[in-house]
Order: C-alpha cells, then sequence, then structure tokens
C-alpha cells in the first residue's frame, strides 16, 4: 500500500529498553562520570555537584519517565555520597544535593508528558495506516488476465494518505480500472478521494458503459465539493484483450509494448470530474506482455533543479522487467534519487500486465461498443 512503514506505540517503560532510552541513559551515566571525576581531582570541598541534575534532564528528551526516576536516584545519590564525604557538609553542598532531586523530579515529570504524547502521535499514525487501507485497499496480484502492482509515494514523511486514489476489479464487463487525483490535500482531499472511490466501487459493476460510470462519478463529485474542486481521473477497462480508456483531465497512461512506450492520449480532451466531462474512448487491442502505467500527475511534476523526471524516456528500462511489483520498485527507486528525496506532491502508481485471453472468455464485447449499441 501507499507505505510500509507502521509506527509502534512507545511502550511504558516495561520490556526492553528502546533506543532512545538507551541513549538518554548512555548520555546522562557519561555526564555523571565525568563530573564525579572533576570532583574526585579537585578535592574537597565540592564545587561542581550541581551539574549532575543536568543527568536526569538529560535523559528526560530521549527516555521514559521511569527511567528518568532512576538516573535522579543515581545522581542524587552520588551527590550526598560526595557531601557525605565533606565531613562537615556546607550550606552550598547541601542546597546543590537538593537541586539534584528537584531537577530529577522535573526531569521525570517532562519526560511523562513527553512519553504520552509520543504514544498518542504513534496511535495516530496507526489510525491513519488503517483509514488509509479502507481507502486504498491491496492490489493484485492478479485480478482477471492482468497482474497488477500499485504503489503510493507520499511527499510527506509524516503522512502515509492523500488525495490520490486508485482501484482495480474484476467486473462483469471486464477488468476496470480508475486512478484520479483530488484537487488540493489534507482530510477534504481524503475525504472526496473516498467518496469517489466508495462510488465508483459501486457503479463499476452496475454500468455497461464507461460513460456511464464516469457520468455517475461526476455527479457524486458534484454533490460533494464546492465550485473550484474537481478531481482528474482515467477509467480504463480491459475485456477480452481490448482496453479501453476514458480520460477526465488525468495524464496519459503509457503502454509499454516491445521496448515502445505509447502515451494513450485521449481522442478529444475533457474536463475533470465535477465539471460534467463528456469524454471520448480510445480502444487499443493488446497483445500479450503489454503493460500499462497509470499514474497521478505528481510524477510529471517531480523534477530537480528545473528538469522533470523523464517518464516516458526512463519508462522501459525501469518498468519492463521482472513482475510488475519489481518494476514499480524500479521506477520508485529511480524517481526519489532523482528528486533527492524531496517530492512536492504524492503519486499514486499502477502498473499492469496483460497475460493473454482466458481460455472461457468468448467473443467479448468492450463496453464502449455496449454503449454504442444502447445509444
Amino acid at each position: 500500500m501507499l507505505s510500509g512503514v507502521r509506527t509502534q506505540p512507545l511502550q511504558s517503560g516495561r520490556g526492553p529498553l528502546s533506543p532512545g532510552s538507551r541513549a538518554g541513559i548512555g548520555a546522562a551515566l557519561a555526564l555523571l562520570a565525568l563530573v564525579s571525576a572533576v570532583e574526585l581531582a579537585d578535592g574537597r570541598p565540592a564545587h561542581y555537584l550541581a551539574l549532575m541534575a543536568a543527568a536526569p534532564l538529560l535523559a528526560a528528551a530521549l527516555a521514559s519517565w521511569r527511567v528518568v526516576c532512576g538516573l535522579g536516584v543515581v545522581a542524587t545519590g552520588i551527590g550526598a555520597a560526595f557531601a557525605l564525604a565533606e565531613g562537615t557538609t556546607s550550606l552550598v553542598t547541601a542546597v546543590n544535593v537538593a537541586g539534584i532531586a528537584l531537577a530529577s523530579g522535573i526531569a521525570a515529570a517532562v519526560a511523562a508528558v513527553r512519553q504520552r504524547q509520543s504514544e498518542r502521535i504513534a496511535e495516530l499514525s496507526r489510525l491513519a495506516s488503517v483509514a488509509q487501507q479502507a481507502v486504498l485497499r491491496p492490489l493484485g496480484p492478479q485480478v482477471g488476465t492482468l497482474a497488477v502492482a500499485a504503489r503510493y509515494i507520499s511527499s510527506t514523511a509524516t503522512a502515509e494518505i492523500g488525495g490520490d486514489l486508485y482501484e482495480v476489479m474484476d467486473t462483469p464487463y471486464g477488468v476496470r480500472m480508475i486512478i484520479g487525483d483530488v484537487r488540493g490535500k489534507g482530510l477534504d482531499a481524503v475525504r472526496l478521494a473516498s467518496i469517489v472511490l466508495g462510488s465508483y466501487r459501486h457503479v463499476a459493476y452496475e454500468r455497461a458503459d464507461l460513460r456511464a460510470v464516469v457520468t455517475d462519478l461526476d455527479r457524486a463529485v458534484a454533490r460533494n465539493v464546492g465550485d473550484e474542486d474537481f478531481v482528474t481521473a482515467a477509467l480504463v477497462e480491459e475485456r477480452g484483450g481490448t482496453l479501453t480508456i476514458v480520460n477526465c483531465g488525468h495524464p496519459s497512461p503509457l503502454l509499454l509494448r516491445r521496448g515502445a512506450v505509447i502515451p494513450l492520449e485521449p481522442p478529444a480532451p475533457a474536463p475533470p470530474l465535477g465539471f460534467m466531462p463528456v469524454v471520448r474512448p480510445r480502444v487499443e487491442r493488446l497483445e500479450p506482455g503489454d503493460r500499462l502505467l497509470l499514474f497521478t500527475d505528481g510524477l510529471g511534476e517531480a523534477r530537480r533543479e528545473g528538469e522533470f523526471f523523464p517518464t516516458a524516456d526512463r519508462a522501459w528500462r525501469l518498468l519492463g522487467h521482472g513482475t510488475v511489483a519489481d518494476g514499480l520498485a524500479s521506477l520508485e527507486t529511480a524517481l526519489v534519487e532523482w528528486v533527492h528525496g524531496r517530492l512536492d506532491d504524492d503519486i499514486a502508481l499502477v502498473l499492469m500486465e496483460y497475460s493473454g485471453p482466458r481460455s472461457e472468455v468468448t467473443a467479448a464485447v468492450p463496453s464502449w461498443e455496449v454503449g454504442a449499441a444502447e445509444s
């Protein structure tokens, strides 16, 4: 799916120590050892005990509150030991030891607050991943006669979900696909993407003609957006080796055939969903081994130093080998390397490969012919 990253909530001090806790313990103990060494070298009376208060405060930035409490007890104990070694404890030394204890309590409270916030963020991230999977279901590896793989590349390291959408389904009218891009970002874009996908998952099974599917989706979008909102989309149907594509303001899919990359431009441009598009289908006859790449405009807009990623020029070398999942992995690696890891927009990718007609398929009629017959 969008991303394979899963964020687990921080443990509440039980079980193995986290890397952060180990780092915090190491830094705090190193500081205590350094201050102790300086005190021993300096002799009596103690002059640097107050510096030990920094140890639990340092650990609070990384470790759990239980670990911070333990380090505070150690720091306070070391300070008390130096104070007792003086024989007659001065007021300054006593105040320094009390300061260490007070700083340890403050550090433990800070660590507890930070830990609760970290656990909440981790839980929200987990819920976002669940929501993502509800909106964009896993695809493939085989749908009808097509090998299918999908990939979602987020432009934000802290977010795994956006307004790009895709779906592939085996329907009575053949294998049908949609890829789309909602204008805008954030929760509103996610909401609209879920509406489009929900509508598509219903009407793709009900409408014989892709143009009727587009009409239904346009109505769903128009009911749920403002005057300036829209959704670009490309709808694809494979039936009996015939590929039918309708395009609503979306980047044209790329057909990969015997080393060549062919952009499947629509016969006539059409506006996005939400602007009452009137689409004209493009029809292609597939050959076994053909691959089709569907993508959102984040791929076409990916650039470094003003130079756009050469998708068409590199598509065959990146996508024409191995499985379709291997091809998408290669494309993502090349893309991230090209932009030095900095993307301006999310990218949704779907790659399919046609393996040939099923033996039970007979005299299949593509949806555009069905629609023409009905009209």
